[in-house]
Parts: C-alpha cells; sequence; structure tokens
C-alpha cells in the first residue's frame, strides 16, 4: 500500500508540474499590437496605401519564413486593410513598449511607416516598399529605402514569401540591405535571434507522460516482486 501512495504522490506532483508551465499565448506568436496615428500615415503592401488617423491592430502573418509578413487590421480586427512585406530588423536596445518609426515627408504627405518593434524585442520589422515608391521616398528623405520589384497591390500573399528584396538610393542605384537594416552586433546569433519565442509546453507534458508510464510500469513491477 505504501508504494502506491507514494505512485500517487509522484502523479499529483506531476499533474502540478503541468499546470504550472506558462502557455505560449497568441501575442507571443503573431505580435499583437494595438496603435492609434493621430494623422493619416502611408504604408506599402497589398491594399490600403494611406491609413486615416485612427487605430489599427498590427499583426505577423508567417513569423516562421526568412521575413515577416504584417497584416494591418482594423481596431475590431473584422477588417484587413493591408498585408505588408518586412524583414528583419535589429535595434541595440529594446523597450518596454511599442515602437514605430517613420520617414519625414514634406508638409501636407503623410509619414511613410519604416519599421515596427514589438515591446521587450531586439528584432523587428523593416518595411519593403513596391520599387518606385521606395525610389521616391528615397528621394524625399535621402536615404536607402527597402524595395521590391514586384507589385505589391496586386501580389497574392504566396508571392511576398519569396519576393526578392533590395535597398535602393535616390538615383535608384541598388544598394546593400546593409545599408538600411542595423546588423546584429557579433555576439548575437543571426539565425537564433530572429526566430520568435513561441516555445510551446506540449513536448514536455509529452515526457511528463512517458516519465508517469514509466514510473507506473517500475512501481508495478516493484510490488509484484515484494509480494
Amino acid at each position: 500500500m505504501k508504494l502506491f501512495k507514494v505512485f500517487a504522490t509522484v502523479l499529483s506532483l506531476l499533474a502540478v508540474c503541468v499546470f504550472a508551465v506558462p502557455p505560449a499565448t497568441a501575442d507571443d506568436w503573431n505580435k499583437k499590437t494595438k496603435v492609434t496615428f493621430s494623422a493619416p500615415v502611408e504604408v506599402p503592401g497589398v491594399g490600403a496605401q494611406i491609413l486615416p488617423a485612427g487605430t489599427y491592430v498590427f499583426k505577423l502573418m508567417d513569423s516562421l519564413s526568412n521575413r515577416n509578413i504584417v497584416q494591418i487590421f482594423s481596431a475590431d480586427e473584422t477588417h484587413v486593410f493591408t498585408t505588408i512585406l518586412a524583414i528583419p530588423n535589429y535595434r541595440l536596445k529594446a523597450t518596454d513598449k511599442t515602437v514605430m518609426t517613420f520617414r519625414e515627408r514634406a508638409a501636407g504627405q503623410p509619414e511613410a511607416i519604416r519599421a515596427w518593434f514589438y515591446p521587450g524585442r531586439n528584432w523587428g520589422q523593416e518595411f519593403v516598399y513596391p520599387k518606385a515608391k521606395a525610389i521616391e521616398l528615397a528621394r524625399e528623405t535621402n536615404q536607402p529605402v527597402l524595395a521590391t520589384p514586384i507589385e505589391l497591390e496586386t501580389a497574392p500573399i504566396e508571392a511576398l514569401k519569396t519576393a526578392p528584396v533590395e535597398a535602393v538610393t535616390p538615383t535608384g542605384e541598388v544598394v546593400g540591405i546593409a545599408e538600411v537594416v542595423e546588423p546584429p552586433p557579433a555576439e548575437v546569433e543571426v539565425a537564433t535571434a530572429s526566430l520568435p519565442q513561441t516555445a510551446s509546453p506540449l513536448p514536455f507534458l509529452g515526457l511528463i507522460g512517458l516519465l508517469s508510464l514509466g514510473a507506473g510500469f517500475a512501481l508495478s513491477f516493484i510490488s509484484k516482486r515484494a509480494v
């Protein structure tokens, strides 16, 4: 009987461990962020190009590809305004708040969105514009801008995963992407840092199940030997 009491105690402790494992949240996976713009904002991507002042929800659509795809929803998430091609960008210091960066333009023109950084993360999304628009923005800001030759307004979403990305100067010259995005410090492994923190407790739970079965068989065997 003592063996069975011990076995029951072990199972109870394992159950406590199972419920103590923190599950990955949806926000960690898709970096859902609610943002309010006080003025119109220009965005690239499949869909709208000028977002009126208002509240929007940003989400990662596919964070496992070698670049990110971002969708912008209405505040109630019932409508997708645009789907944006982006590539990872690195910042040396993470903050506890959402950071949106913009490209300043001439008076009367909406600011063009540049990058989005999720709270607490060093890696963010640097947005890519259609090549013609990228050259226009590069001229206005006198800085290189990420571009893609595909037509984002009409491209299917699947095409964004493999779309070529380059950086263009005000003259239209193609330069290295490193001219736009911040490379990580030498001690940071890019492949590891760019992966989303989406660890699931399922493998751990499976291991607990196997250990429980093993413990049960072992105790059963010991009890038979004792008899």
